[in-house]
């Protein structure tokens, strides 16, 4: 396939390069003859506008990959609305308009599969943005995702900008989250399933029915694709990156204790939310471009179930 843009020799800017995303983004780089340029948080604080202006304009980067946001499940998106709202829009504005005014050639904006309408048909595509509510429990992210979408549209309508967004699916893998009061379904399962196993308890209490049905995405194949179209999509509309197929939150349980080796007994709260009861992407827009996932859920599992246990500290 003829590549619309190389990235070969490039100045590639991961911003956010620490988290689950932009670690995984740099392992996919190494991959490539690129010159990657990064900054933590002591270097450059993305809510200081001036900062991140004065960075761009000495880093010059030929492109910018957006990984840097303020990310958690329905339990943080619950208690702090304010930061989820507020510090999403400062940091992808201060990055967006920064790299507008300095000259970067191509931008990749990360978004969410929460920016869709929580009942929007199933599976979700592109053109569900917009078209009806969004889920309550974290829609102060999704409406800074959202904006963030838009100001990169505005940006390719007003100056002719090649800044792209892409919508992940849920993720999971290496460097995620895995606090129990903070984090997605998927680390928040497999952290507490793996202290039940450690405790020898003979049960755990999940939140919901156990009923909604998630996607699921290896990190390290959102950074494949995330690479894949830099160089191959070039268009307004946002574009979704998916596996294609979903599992319900009990399914995903059941597998996690077999991983982890636990028998235990799973038990309900169904007096707590369970967020939208479906949420399946359409990706035939990517897979038309001629890219796939290349990693199983249960082997991706696996693998960041042996990350967790040699990373993580509260064991």
């Amino acid at each position: 396939m003829q590549k619309k843009y190389n990235i070969s020799g490039k100045r590639i800017w991961v911003a956010g390069h620490k988290g689950m995303v932009g670690s995984a983004v740099l392992r996919q780089l190494e991959n490539n003859d690129c010159h990657v340029i990064t900054a933590d948080r002591q270097e450059l604080d993305l809510l200081d506008k001036q900062s991140v202006k004065n960075f761009i304009n000495a880093k010059r980067p030929q492109v910018t990959i957006l990984c840097a946001a303020k990310v958690g499940g329905i339990h943080a998106n619950n208690s702090y609305p304010v930061d989820f709202l507020r510090n999403n829009m400062e940091i992808q504005n201060n990055v967006i308009t920064a790299c507008a005014d300095y000259g970067t050639e191509r931008l990749v904006f990360l978004g969410s599969s929460c920016i869709y309408p929580k009942f929007a048909p199933q599976p979700i595509l592109e053109t569900a943005l917009l078209t009806g509510s969004l889920e309550p429990t974290n829609e102060w992210y999704a409406i800074a995702k959202i904006a963030g979408i838009k100001l990169c549209q505005a940006y390719r309508k007003q100056y002719g900008k090649s800044f792209i967004s892409v919508m992940p699916t849920n993720l999971y893998g290496p460097n995620d989250n895995f606090d129990l009061q903070t984090s997605h379904v998927l680390p928040a399962l497999l952290h507490k399933i793996h202290r039940a196993k450690i405790e020898q308890s003979s049960h755990i209490q999940l939140w919901g029915t156990g009923e909604p049905k998630r996607e699921f995405m290896h990190v390290d194949d959102l950074a494949s694709a995330i690479v894949f179209l830099c160089e191959q999509y070039d268009e307004d509309e946002v574009i979704n990156v998916g596996v294609g197929e979903d599992v319900s939150i009990a399914n995903l349980a059941h597998t996690i204790a077999q991983i982890v080796g636990w028998k235990g007994d799973l038990i309900y709260d169904t007096d707590k939310p369970d967020g939208t009861p479906r949420k399946l992407m359409d990706s035939t827009r990517l897979q038309a471009l001629g890219w796939k996932h290349s990693i199983s859920l249960h082997e991706g599992i696996k693998q960041t179930y042996e990350w967790f246990k040699n990373n993580h500290q509260n064991k």
